[in-house]
């Protein structure tokens, strides 16, 4: 059996083993999803129009964002708890290498989370939201992209703590991230001032800036817009914080040894 056919098979396998959780999948798919339904299809005003779209297209991108990020925090942190516990002694017993072993829990992770990137756009396509044809494509290239971060940040809370209860409170503390982020609702004043260091915040407005170009929708920032290289700063700051983190955190890991 060839290496690129184990390799294959094993992502084929644990992709499959993590769908057929019943709980990821309802936090990573199901959930956004209702979330989308209550929040982005029902309210009076969500076929108001918002920059290249309306207001359901905006906040179809932010639910996304966070079941996308959920999908690679939670993916990272398993992982990581896993090499902890002992698989990765395992696996090295096996013709799978290391390296092989983290490439495939990276297509994974990247799988799990272009789920609900579809489904929502698939759900949003088919009730109010509306956006052109090349925008919706950008912004959901850019919500998958704007995951990746979380896959460090996960991986960090992994390497911390040797307990899947640690992996499940740092998925729950993505929805304070998302609210602060800008998500679920629009903020204005301290919170929008708070919110914009916040690691949400970059991802969900790199994810709409196709859609509103950075231009604000809430009462209390009529006319207020966020530069680009502000977004971005936000994003590479937040990466290179989890990235730091997860290489710290190794690092100690190795030297216990």
């Amino acid at each position: 059996m060839s290496g690129h056919y184990r390799l294959g098979r094993y992502i084929a396998l644990d992709f499959w083993r993590n769908l057929r959780n019943i709980g990821n999948s309802f936090f990573v798919i199901v959930l956004p999803t209702a979330l989308f339904l209550f929040f982005g299809t029902t309210m009076d005003w969500s076929d108001n129009p918002v920059g290249e779209g309306n207001v359901s297209a905006w906040t179809m991108i932010a639910i996304a964002s966070y079941g996308a990020a959920m999908a690679t925090t939670s993916m990272a942190g398993a992982a990581a708890l896993e090499i902890q516990q002992g698989w990765g002694r395992q696996l090295a017993l096996t013709a799978m290498p290391h390296g092989a072993f983290v490439v495939a829990k990276s297509v994974v992770a990247v799988g799990i989370a272009v789920l609900p990137v579809v489904v929502l756009n698939v759900v949003g396509i088919l009730t109010v939201a509306d956006m052109p044809p090349g925008v919706w494509l950008a912004t959901a290239a850019l919500t998958v992209l704007g995951s990746l971060p979380f896959a460090l940040y996960g991986l960090a809370i992994g390497l911390s703590f040797r307990s899947d209860a640690a992996v499940g409170a740092a998925t729950g503390l993505l929805v304070i991230f998302s609210f602060l982020g800008n998500a679920f609702m629009p903020l204005d004043g301290v919170l929008l001032d708070i919110g914009r260091f916040t690691p949400m915040y970059g991802v969900v407005a790199l994810a709409r800036y196709p859609l509103t170009d950075g231009d604000l929708i809430s009462m209390g920032a009529m006319g207020e817009t966020d530069p680009l290289w502000a977004v971005l700063a936000n994003v590479l700051a937040w990466t290179i914080i989890f990235g730091t983190a997860c290489l710290l955190l190794q690092r100690r890991r190795t030297a216990r040894r």
